[in-house]
């Protein structure tokens, strides 16, 4: 269904289009505000991950009464 959706026509349409609406000065600005976001989610669902790890370890260890 989207096979050929990112191709490097598209692309290219999609950056002009991108510059028309916000501009060359806002373009920087909006690339790291995305960057910055996506590398919070990642750590995020990194630090996630580990506490679930650390949460099972902690139940493997306590003692049976």
């Amino acid at each position: 269904m989207f096979e050929g959706l990112f191709q490097p026509m598209h692309l290219l349409v999609i950056l002009i289009i991108c510059l028309l609406i916000f501009g060359p000065k806002k373009l920087p600005e909006l690339g790291k505000g995305l960057g910055e976001g996506i590398r919070g989610f990642r750590e995020g669902l990194k630090n996630d991950n580990t506490t679930k790890s650390e949460a099972t370890e902690v139940k493997k260890e306590e003692p049976k009464s």
